[in-house]
């Protein structure tokens, strides 16, 4: 009972690391008592089946919000909301399933701390690519100063492989091992000797963001469309000529449930190039698009201060159950999104001119991805934009998640990253991620922010997720050792 106990244990640790408790101070410790109980197991399923409960109450426990979004917005009630959550969090557990499984291999060899760690790492990274991704065990060191270094070198994955390392150690410390073994914490050192973060200064230049806070379940007519359309510019104009000194040179709109469609009504795109000329600003918003066969996608429109389109990026990673229903589920749940069909993905970064400038900007869920981030700084982006409708999430802790999240992909590309949503959180995020300042959730307001043009690109931009395949490289070579050498002692 006590490897169960312990299991278990590591679960609530690992939830109260993030939002809506958010007590990062455990993240180094989070894993420990699952890795006790790995080291003490000697059955290979029993070792899967703790790990598996472990994951199971963890992205239950982080992801709760999920039950509300599909119970409310999914329409598919509050019974099946739960046993929704329950699937999705016992799909997610596997994971955590596995690395408990290896991680009883590791435990036993000297070589414990750096390959366990690996293993972390590695299956963490297979999150996105295997259904869903959330919140790393690194982004809880965003407000780390130390720790927080590592972020422009390794991205996100380092600051999950040192917690993880940490967590090893104090479960190796537990159980009696060595003390020569905890020596692998030694190069943790060496991050006292990584560049600090950059300064916090002021922003050259200046963005408006717009924060509309419109219902999630509008029924949308000509007359509200019209009257939603003419409150939304009347709050724009004054929140861009608040300040005649100080006027934006772009204007950002977020992701609402709103069918704003620019290529396809004419209405609206008289609207927003009219905008774009009367501010003399850019002009971004968040907009229904269409492919060349009719499809919808989900995308940002770009106008210019003359009025012309400039560009148009489609979203290329898009929501399982809130943007289409994948496979077998259509007979479950619709999903979220008010559009008729399942939005088409999009297939290609886009990075913007902007005067002398490039911009990129993705969409809601996008920042969960580090290295696709990464991509649009790789290809010239200067600053990015983030647009997002995390009114889906209600009055959840998954806001707060959400920006977490993206406040790690600034810090790993050093890029500004400027935050419009449709209720909240809307915020400015520095170069280091520090979070500059945000409007107060669920209000309709405007945030006039500074901001700076970066050209330099981090080893991480340029190189992406390379820390998280060498981690991959190290596990692989630990448990093949491990249990080669396992083999030749019982052979021997």
């Amino acid at each position: 009972m006590l490897n169960w106990i312990l299991a278990l244990l590591s679960a609530l640790l690992s939830i109260l690391v993030f939002p809506k408790f958010h007590y990062v101070w455990l993240a180094p410790v989070a894993l420990s008592p699952l890795l006790i109980a790995a080291a003490r197991e000697a059955s290979p399923w029993r070792r899967f089946a703790q790990g598996w409960i472990c994951g199971v109450v963890y992205w239950a426990g982080v992801c709760y919000w999920i039950q509300f979004v599909l119970a409310v917005h999914g329409g598919v009630g509050e019974t099946e909301g739960w046993a929704l959550l329950a699937l999705f969090a016992a799909a997610k557990g596997i994971h955590m399933g596995v690395f408990a499984l290896g991680a009883g291999i590791l435990m036993r060899r000297w070589w414990a701390t750096p390959s366990v760690a690996a293993l972390w790492v590695a299956l963490e990274a297979t999150h996105g690519s295997l259904g869903f991704a959330w919140l790393a065990l690194g982004n809880a060191g965003i407000d780390m100063g130390l720790p927080l270094r590592l972020a422009p070198i390794t991205g996100v994955w380092g600051i999950s492989f040192l917690f993880a390392m940490m967590g090893t150690a104090l479960a190796l410390a537990a159980l009696g091992r060595p003390r020569a073994e905890l020596l692998w914490l030694l190069p943790v050192l060496f991050t006292l000797l990584l560049p600090p973060l950059p300064d916090a200064v002021r922003g050259r230049e200046t963005a408006l963001l717009v924060q509309p806070n419109l219902s999630e379940n509008e029924e949308w007519t000509a007359e509200s469309f019209d009257r939603m359309l003419n409150e939304q510019l009347a709050l724009t104009l004054r929140g861009a000529l608040a300040q005649p000194q100080r006027p934006p040179s772009i204007i950002v709109w977020p992701e609402v449930p709103a069918p704003l469609y620019y290529d396809q009504d004419p209405h609206f795109r008289r609207y927003a190039n009219q905008l774009a000329e009367t501010t003399k600003a850019y002009f971004l918003a968040g907009v229904v698009g269409r492919t060349v066969d009719g499809a919808p996608t989900n995308s940002a429109e770009l106008v210019s201060p003359d009025g012309d389109a400039v560009s148009r990026y489609d979203k290329v990673h898009l929501v399982p159950f809130g943007e289409y229903v994948p496979w077998p589920f259509g007979w479950l749940t619709r999903k979220i999104s008010t559009e008729a069909g399942d939005f088409a993905a999009g297939s290609r970064v886009v990075v913007s001119p902007v005067g002398a400038h490039k911009l990129g900007a993705f969409i809601c869920y996008e920042s969960v991805f580090p290295g696709f981030v990464g991509e649009f700084v790789n290809r010239g982006a200067e600053v990015l934009f983030n647009i997002s409708n995390d009114g889906w999430f209600g009055r959840s802790a998954a806001r707060q998640q959400h920006l977490e999240i993206l406040r790690m992909r600034a810090a790993e590309n050093r890029r500004w990253i400027l935050r419009a949503t449709n209720d909240g959180v809307t915020a400015t995020i520095d170069s280091a991620g520090r979070l500059r300042g945000s409007l107060p959730s669920y209000t309709e307001a405007t945030s006039l922010n500074g901001f700076r043009y970066t050209s330099e690109k981090t080893f991480y931009t340029r190189h992406g997720d390379w820390f998280a395949w060498l981690s991959a490289m190290i596990a692989a070579i630990g448990l093949a050792a491990g249990r080669g050498w396992h083999t030749a002692i019982r052979g021997g």
